[in-house]
């Protein structure tokens, strides 16, 4: 039967779909699943390597420690990411500070800054159908509106989940590497260790100089390596369990976690520092979405990676129940002589494999933040022009090296470093619990029950293995605590510093009514060109203008006050990016945009920008013009795409005005025709830029603490940050910068 041409075209994208989703499934096993899958490597030898010992009859307590892999395993990365937090994305993000951007949406929960009150009509806003609220998510958001110490505490535990996640960047790859590494020992039992740290290092440079071209490439160079690595323990695990214990198929049983703890007592309680590892990598899941999608990392999951890890934990397992005198080196001791340099050369790629996923993970978070002004300003490098999540971030990149290289050094041991591993990883997915427990109710509009059950299953594991790593503080779990706290510290005080600075330049804005009045005293000029005035001050003049202007009388015959609005979205459409309006009567000239960017949102270049702006000014005097002047003064108006260049009063396209299609535009009205021209000859004259060159300091009557966050931290952290004109592409011969002082 011959299908319809409507029919043919649903079969392709149905096709193409599936292709894509199978593609993206593939590139996820390199980027996503390595850390996760590598983990058998030093799970068994993490576990023993405290007060728990084996002895000859100890085999229940080789099931008790297969079960609780297993269980972990299905309950943690399975169950709770695989099925429920995936499904909270943020539009497409996964991540701590998509899970906090989604609750900031749907309540006031946020100490951000973003202005999202003026941003509802927004489609990213009012994506999804209505659900009605429930009264307990009623009684929730209220909590939350009025105490503000509870959004305070909220945001701490979103920026220690994050400092976390960026611990878990630093740790991942040395614990990766050096226990690959170390393997070799079995064969070369008397190397000096000195000669395996220096491989580690080299192994480690070469992963983060990888990093820059970009997730899709390194997820198509490192697949391979990673399908290689599943098929090799895979096969290892069958070829165990058949020859050395069949029975340990038996320990799927919960029951052999009761037996196990009912054995082992208090230093059971204290192993599942070692056995939390399994999961390492499991936040990646979600933290990655961005990269990927959530089908894709489904499929991979569950119909690779999931059973794979099962079968080579069961067939350790099953080489350690004969083998017990081999429990250090227990992974490597069980690969068959035959294939072990084959397997070790494997191993040692899929460890830089497995670190793939937390640096994909940390980039993609410390952009959420830099973009929400929680992280000082760095170059985001958007490396896929079809996933918009895939980025680069090449400051972070050489600072999580330097770290890297530091621990590798400094430790050397990897029982040290997984002490402080596990501490990192069961943080990083408690917060994610916490904020879960959050999301059910108010964004989901879930019973509490439904809630409380989440937060019942998932939260008292994650609470047992949490207390269980805590014991391990003294013995290296200190470090991802260090890093955790240096991180949330440097995230609050560049956040503090902004809110303070946006709220001095809201406090002393000037009104334009009262600087218009002072231009005849002021002897003001206009000269010809555009006067593009960047500031965070969505209403009346910012101080630097007035400032400005009150030393030097002269702007341009045209200005636009541009704001730039950070949303808690992660993509804001074209259509509905700009905001404009008109301040004063027309004869000012005078123009304020608000320009709206989701925190996933890659910034064009200034010469573009310039030319999309002025297009969309010309198309708001147009509809101006339309509507008989009803949108002037201060009214923002929403501009939608242009198809075409602008074009001047008889219909000459204005020269670098944009690609496309050329769009004759008509004007019903004399006098908007005239402002248009107008404004193409100021465009031809040139286009100037201003800025603030501010500098923040704390006033005299400040505490000591507050002082030392404003003057020391914040004001070393803005002079070696990114400054705002680089971070926008402003080119800097038309940069006009205006030195302000900002007593906070």
């Amino acid at each position: 039967m011959d299908l319809d041409s409507s029919s043919q075209s649903r079969v392709f994208r149905y096709l193409k779909a599936y292709k894509t989703t199978l593609c993206l499934a593939y590139q996820s096993l390199g980027v996503v699943y390595g850390d996760l899958s590598t983990s058998p490597i030093y799970v068994f030898r993490s576990t023993f390597s405290g007060r728990l010992q084996l002895h000859e009859d100890d085999d229940d307590i080789i099931l008790g420690v297969l079960s609780l892999v297993f269980w972990t395993l299905t309950l943690i990365p399975l169950c709770k990411y695989i099925m429920l937090v995936l499904g909270a994305d943020d539009n497409g993000e996964g991540g701590t500070f998509a899970l906090y951007s989604i609750l900031c949406r749907h309540s006031k929960m946020s100490l951000l800054n973003t202005a999202q009150g003026a941003h509802e009509q927004l489609s990213a806003y009012n994506s999804g159908s209505p659900v009605k609220e429930t009264r307990t998510s009623s009684l929730l958001k209220e909590f939350f509106e009025k105490h503000r110490s509870s959004r305070f505490i909220l945001l701490l535990v979103v920026l220690l989940g994050t400092g976390m996640v960026i611990g878990d960047g630093i740790l991942t790859p040395t614990m990766s590497v050096l226990s690959a590494v170390s393997g070799v020992k079995i064969k070369i039992p008397h190397l000096h260790e000195n000669y395996m740290v220096f491989f580690a290092c080299v192994i480690l440079v070469g992963l983060f100089a990888l990093q820059h071209y970009g997730t899709h490439r390194v997820g198509f160079l490192f697949a391979p390596i990673l399908i290689a690595w599943l098929v090799c323990i895979t096969g290892v695990g069958i070829y165990n369990t058949i020859r050395w214990n069949r029975s340990v198929v038996s320990a799927l049983s919960p029951y052999y976690i009761y037996k196990f703890f009912r054995k082992t007592g208090r230093d059971g309680w204290r192993s599942l520092g070692g056995i939390v590892l399994c999961i390492t990598g499991a936040e990646a899941m979600f933290a990655d979405l961005g990269h990927f999608s959530q089908l894709s990392i489904r499929i991979a999951f569950t119909g690779v990676v999931y059973p794979c890890l099962v079968l080579a934990y069961m067939g350790e397992a099953a080489y350690l129940s004969k083998h017990k005198m081999d429990l250090q080196r227990s992974f490597f001791k069980a690969i068959p002589e035959v294939i072990f340099w084959p397997v070790f050369i494997v191993a040692t790629l899929a460890t830089v494999v497995g670190s793939q996923a937390i640096i994909s993970a940390t980039f993609s978070i410390i952009s959420q933040c830099r973009a929400l002004r929680c992280f000082p300003r760095v170059k985001i490098i958007h490396t896929s022009s079809q996933v918009h999540g895939q980025i680069y971030i090449p400051e972070v990149n050489w600072m999580l090296m330097v770290l890297c290289l530091a621990v590798v050094i400094g430790f050397r041991d990897t029982d040290m470093i997984g002490n402080a591993y596990g501490l990192a990883v069961i943080t990083v997915m408690f917060v994610t619990t916490c904020l879960m427990f959050l999301v059910i109710i108010t964004v989901w509009n879930r019973t509490a029950l439904t809630a409380f059950l989440f937060v019942a299953i998932f939260g008292s594991i994650e609470l047992l293995y949490f207390t269980a790593c805590l014991t391990k503080v003294p013995k290296g779990g200190w470090l991802p605590l260090l890093f955790s706290l240096i991180v949330l510290s440097v995230m609050s005080i560049w956040h503090y510093g902004t809110s303070k600075k946006q709220e001095f330049e809201q406090q002393n804005k000037v009104c334009i009514e009262r600087l218009l009045t002072l231009g005849p005293s002021l002897g003001i000029v206009r000269v010809n060109g555009i006067g593009l005035i960047y500031s965070n001050v969505v209403s009346g003049v910012p101080p630097m203008f007035a400032h400005f202007v009150t030393n030097f009388p002269a702007f341009h015959r045209i200005l636009i006050f541009v704001s730039l609005q950070l949303l808690t979205v992660p993509k804001v459409p074209p259509g509905e990016r700009f905001l404009i309006g008109r301040i004063g009567p027309p004869e000012f000239r005078l123009f304020r945009c608000v320009v709206r960017y989701g925190y996933k949102d890659s910034r064009r270049d200034s010469y573009d920008f310039e030319n999309h702006l002025i297009m969309k000014v010309a198309e708001f005097l147009q509809r101006e013009g339309e509507e008989g002047g009803s949108m002037a003064n201060e009214q923002l108006s929403m501009i939608g795409n242009l198809s075409g260049p602008v074009v001047d009063a008889v219909g000459r396209p204005e020269k670098n005005a944009g690609i496309g299609r050329r769009k004759k535009v008509g004007f019903r009205d004399v006098a908007v025709r005239d402002e248009v021209k107008e404004l193409v000859e100021a465009k031809e004259a040139g286009v100037a830029y201003m800025m603030g060159h501010t500098c923040v300091v704390a006033s005299e009557q400040s505490s000591l603490l507050k002082k030392f966050a404003i003057d020391f931290v914040y004001g070393f952290l803005r002079r070696n940050c990114r400054r705002p004109a680089v971070s926008l592409g402003i080119p800097h011969t038309s940069l006009i910068e205006v030195g302000t002082v900002y007593h906070v």
